[in-house]
Parts: C-alpha cells; structure tokens; sequence
C-alpha cells in the first residue's frame, strides 16, 4: 500500500478444488465428510502461507468444520506431481493451471467459486453447500509509489484499450475475465483484500513462515 501506485486490476479467475487419486468422494459434499471424519487425514498443498490459496484453504477449514494437513511447496511445478502421485489430496487452483487435467480424467475438480467455460461441468461452492466461500484471483499492474499520476493514467487507458478489444482473446484463451478498472478502484480492490485477509489471517493465528 505504501510502495505501490495502483494502475489497474488487469483480469480475474476463480478458484477451483482439485484433487487427485488421494482424495476421497466422488462431490465437494463427499470430499468435506470424508476430511471431517478423519482430522489431519487429509494432506493438502499451497505454494506458501503467504499466498491466497492458502488462506483460502484455512479458511475453508473454518467454514466446513475440516481439519487438513499443510503440505507447502516451493512452486505449482513441484504441486502437480505430488497431486498425481498421491502425496496431497486436494489443491485451491485457478482452471487455467488445472483444467487440462481434469479433463484428461488425470484430477478431480470437486467445485469452483464462479462457474467457468473452461470446467462448465464443475459445481460452484454455493452449490455445492459452502454458499459463504467465494474468491477471486486477480492479475494487476502497479507503479513505484510517486509515479506521476498523469503516467499511471496513460498506462491504465492503454492497456484498457488493448485488453477490452483486440487483446480480450488473450485474456479469454487464459480463462480471465478482463477488468480494466481505474487506479482508484483498484487501489480500493487491493486495501479491501489488504483488510479481509488480514482478518482471516488473524482469526486463524497464522503468521508468515
């Protein structure tokens, strides 16, 4: 928030629950059951406690009353293999880095925050019973913080420009919907988060490892 001069929220994806050959139940409903019928049974990555998709984990625990194991990872190139493999059960991804997988019947996708084109099969949370869990990924581009706002408003118009016409394809080839806000607006975007997560964070007694 000090460092950075907001230019634009670029795009968002969901998030969808994947999980391989170690996780049980063939719904998110089955999947939750079998995790709160065996606490610190089931083993789930992140690629770090900083990240979004750990939090979000955390705080599906929360929600469902599961209690799952961390197993943290250095890259989503290492999770993969453990997924396949069996090591973890289940990973919060975005369907650009797993939707291939699940349509090769090599993952599960059990339910997704927002319905997708990419997983049109795939349950939303809300449907699936978890109505209170629901997140976004977000692609931005931000400044140095003084970066004179008439600069940062040409950045954001220009790339407004490209991605809401001839560049929209490669947003939607990726599963991202476009956003283009304003600086202001994303600048908002991001203190929002800054004080939700900071919240779950809080609540849940993590501390950055």
């Amino acid at each position: 928030m000090r460092d950075f001069a907001a230019i634009t929220m670029i795009g968002i994806t969901p998030y969808v629950l994947v999980g391989g050959p170690a996780a049980r139940g063939g719904s998110l409903r089955e999947f939750l059951d079998d995790a709160r019928a065996r606490p610190g049974g089931v083993n789930y990555a992140s690629v770090g406690t900083s990240t979004l998709g750990y939090l979000l984990t955390r705080q599906l625990e929360s929600l469902t009353g599961t209690q799952m194991t961390h197993v943290p990872h250095r890259g989503s190139a290492a999770v993969y293999p453990d997924l396949l493999n069996g090591t973890v059960a289940m990973l919060l991804d975005n369907p650009t880095g797993s939707a291939g997988l699940v349509r090769g019947g090599r993952l599960r996708a059990f339910a997704i925050t927002r319905r997708s084109p990419l997983l049109p099969e795939v349950p939303s949370f809300a449907d699936s019973g978890v109505p209170d869990f629901d997140a976004v990924f977000w692609y931005g581009l931000v400044a140095p913080a003084g970066t004179p706002a008439l600069v940062v408003a040409r950045i954001q118009a220009e790339l407004a420009r490209h991605f809401l016409d001839a560049g929209r394809a490669e947003l939607a080839a990726k599963e991202v919907e476009p956003v283009m806000d304003s600086p202001a607006a994303f600048a908002r975007s991001i203190a929002a988060d800054v004080t939700a997560f900071r919240a779950v964070a809080e609540r849940l007694g993590l501390r950055p490892e």
